[in-house]
């Protein structure tokens, strides 16, 4: 068979040359022919062995069939480009030969070039694309003088991927070296480390090497490393080596700031600030470096300048990161590596961390202004530094929290929250203060120290919630209880979202005549499977975590409307009392919301009860009372919920805007004659003298009914009156009572 073979698709004529048997030539380009056709063989055999591109010469493999062509893929080094039948399924083929070379043998940068059937389809463009396939000829083509151009053309592509791939690595080289030099700590090891890299980047060219340092302002020129016959001078500053032959050129080069060039050979490279700190490196060459040489160290030099400049920075930010400027102290980031450190010697099992918070700085902070605060922080720094131990750990750990790590033996404890006393003078006035405590002692075994400070902090929580002023060691139930807690925090929020909680109500009536006064909106939580949970335990956690708020105005707006409802139907009491959080009455969205779930019910404000407890003792009274007079002044009746067991003064009582007292039910179902009715008694007498309304809950049977009439309470709410009913029960509860010709509901009109 003839065949004739043209090159009018070569890209240049020099790009083809006959291989030359009589010079050694470079490294041959690996093409594998993978074909069951003879034919192609052939005519791969007769276009391409002997012949040379681009300078180099074409090596041609042969596989007739599929496992020989596995085998070859595995086997070979550097295979350039494949010409792969697209129809091929000779014995031992895969079923995906393109795949195979693409994965299982790791070839990603081999050029694949199909060979099509006569007359076939064009194969699939999402196989080309998935298996990188840049051409396909059909072997008409190929006979047609096609054949090498495509080979050309498919070296190329081969060779610029290879050359980025070489670029790819030389600059991750590059960047990995300076990386490691960035972290270099010490000066010597980076001056070590600068040396290391110049003597690959110049070889043979260079034979001994000095490094010296600078110091900015200062004139003090120090060798920080050497090779050599000169690694003696390490250490020495650059004056006391007068003998030194590179010590003129480099000191011309820091005089100058730059690189220079010796008449009789050598090189001083500079780099860094004259302003800072510079460095320079004597280079003992043979002879004046060439220009790529050059163009090199140029390079060089302006990337080992870019890393001592960013070198200075971290050393600062490590200042900065690791310490507090303002109590001047290793702060948190600091103080956890310790605990690590600590951990991982072995030594852990005999020292204690504990964590000391400031009692109440918050409220100082937000009343006294941040500068106070800042002074108040400084004195607690100073007195706690100089009652501990040298070596023993102070950093300052969280805003107003400091934490200490020691040798059990030598932290005590009470004495160390003992130390405000006598009370620190900030702004010429002594301040009182009290410190609260939390510590653990640290395992013998693994642990990470963010855990055990987190386990400390445990600890610290809860001795400022039950024993403020004291210090608490953490135990292990003490983790599983907050662990119950953040979970139970999560489900709430999930329950928040998928409409779990609800509303029931619970009427009030009046102890002398029985008819019904109001009703208590109550918040209840069932969950998926059916379980309360009771409100002592989520509506405080909704509290902590700021869920109050969007809750809370859930319920006022749901209360609202069930108001609205009972209007409309003529079953509704004179009003609807709601529970408000004192984390509500601080919002400063408070006022505003109320007035919205007024407005969008349709209601008066006659119509809605606030009920507060005692706790909002803690709001700062201007606030409490301007939002309390604004309610009022809408016509909201404002009651005190659960009254004797918090902690505010009668006092308080006579300031702020109140219509109702309400007496906790521990005081309601103790037998007559008891501590508790006689707390009740003198609740009613007060309410009386004040000019308020009482009510009393927990009303569970007709002693106690009778007990607080006599008494003159006026209101009553509790099971022996009626339990909380969700709205459809509630309903049905007033429209019996009303068919059975009960006392009337006492209204307050629509």
């Amino acid at each position: 068979m003839s065949i004739q073979v043209g090159y009018d698709d070569l890209a240049a004529e020099d790009a083809l040359a006959p291989a030359d048997c009589s010079e050694r030539l470079p490294l041959p380009w690996r093409v594998l022919i993978a074909d069951g056709d003879p034919e192609v063989h052939a005519l791969a055999r007769q276009v391409l062995e002997g012949r040379a591109l681009l300078g180099r010469p074409l090596s041609v493999l042969h596989a007739h069939d599929g496992e020989q062509a596995c085998r070859l893929l595995l086997s070979q080094a550097d295979l350039a480009v494949v010409l792969l039948d697209a129809a091929w399924a000779g014995a031992g083929a895969p079923r995906d030969l393109p795949d195979f070379i693409r994965h299982a043998a790791g070839r990603g940068d081999v050029r694949i070039v199909l060979r099509t059937a006569v007359g076939g389809p064009a194969p699939d463009e999402d196989a080309l694309l998935r298996h990188d396939i840049g051409d396909y000829r059909a072997k008409s083509e190929l006979e047609h003088g096609h054949l090498l151009p495509a080979i050309l053309t498919a070296i190329r592509s081969y060779e610029q991927r290879c050359s980025l791939e070489a670029s790819r690595r030389s600059l991750e080289l590059i960047v990995r070296s300076s990386a490691a030099l960035l972290a270099e700590h010490d000066l010597r090891s980076f001056a070590a480390g600068v040396i290391d890299q110049l003597a690959v980047l110049l070889g043979t060219r260079a034979r001994n090497m000095v490094c010296a340092l600078h110091g900015g302002a200062s004139d003090c020129r120090v060798v920080l490393a050497a090779t050599g016959p000169f690694e003696g001078f390490v250490g020495h500053a650059m004056e006391d080596l007068p003998g030194f032959p590179g010590r003129p050129l480099m000191e011309r080069a820091l005089k100058f700031s730059q690189t220079l060039h010796g008449e009789a050979g050598g090189l001083a490279l500079y780099f860094g600030n004259p302003s800072e700190r510079g460095m320079v490196v004597f280079v003992d060459t043979l002879a004046r470096l060439g220009a790529l040489d050059r163009q090199l160290l140029d390079v060089f030099t302006s990337n080992m300048r870019t890393l001592l400049h960013n070198r200075d920075l971290l050393d600062r930010l490590r200042r900065f990161a690791y310490y507090d400027p303002l109590v001047r102290l290793p702060n948190r980031a600091h103080f956890v590596e310790k605990v690590d450190d600590c951990v991982r010697r072995g030594t852990a099992q005999d020292h204690i961390l504990a964590l000391i918070d400031i009692d109440d700085f918050s409220a100082a902070n937000d009343v006294m202004g941040h500068t106070f605060g800042d002074r108040l922080l400084e004195a607690v720094a100073r007195r706690l530094a100089d009652a501990l131990p040298p070596g023993v750990l102070l950093a300052r750990v969280g805003a107003d929290t400091f934490g200490v790590l020691g040798e059990a033996t030598r932290v005590a404890l009470p004495q160390l929250l003992q130390c405000m006393r006598p009370p620190p003078v900030v702004d010429g006035v002594p301040q009182k203060v009290s410190l609260t405590c939390g510590y653990v002692h640290l395992p013998s075994r693994a642990q990470a120290g963010a855990d055990l400070v987190k386990d400390a902090t445990i600890a610290l929580k809860r001795a400022k919630r039950d024993h403020r002023g004291q210090h608490l060691q953490y135990v292990d139930h003490m983790g599983t209880e907050a662990r119950d807690r953040a979970m139970l925090l999560s489900e709430l929020r999930a329950a928040i979202d998928d409409a779990q909680l609800f509303l029931v109500y619970q009427p009030q009536v009046r102890l002398d005549t029985g008819a019904l006064v109001g009703l208590e909106a109550l918040l209840r939580w069932r969950t998926g499977d059916g379980r309360f949970v009771p409100p002592d335990e989520f509506i405080p956690m909704a509290e902590h975590s700021g869920l109050i708020v969007p809750l809370g105005q859930w319920v006022l707006s749901t209360a609202c409307r069930t108001m609205r409802t009972l209007l409309d139907a003529g079953q509704a009491p004179s009003r609807i009392a709601v529970n408000v959080s004192v984390v509500q009455l601080q919002d400063p969205g408070f006022l505003d919301a109320v007035r919205t779930a007024l407005a969008a019910s349709g209601l008066q404000g006659l119509h809605l009860e606030l009920e507060i407890t005692e706790s909002v003792a803690v709001v700062p009274t201007q606030l409490l009372q301007s939002t309390l007079a604004a309610l009022r002044a809408d016509g909201v009746s404002i009651a005190i919920d659960d009254f004797g067991t918090g902690y505010s003064s009668l006092s308080y009582l006579e300031q702020l805007p109140l219509d109702r007292i309400k007496i906790d039910r521990s005081f309601v179902r103790r037998p007559t004659g008891a501590q508790g009715a006689r707390i009740a008694e003198m609740i009613v007498n007060l309410g009386q003298q004040l000019g308020l309304r009482v009510m009393a809950e927990g009303i569970e049977d007709d002693a106690a009914w009778n007990t607080l009439l006599r008494m003159g309470c006026d209101e009553g709410q509790g099971y022996h009156i009626a339990r909380p009913m969700d709205l459809p029960a509630l309903r049905a509860w007033l429209a019996e009572r009303e068919a059975a010709g009960q006392v009337p509901v006492e209204r307050s009109g629509g």
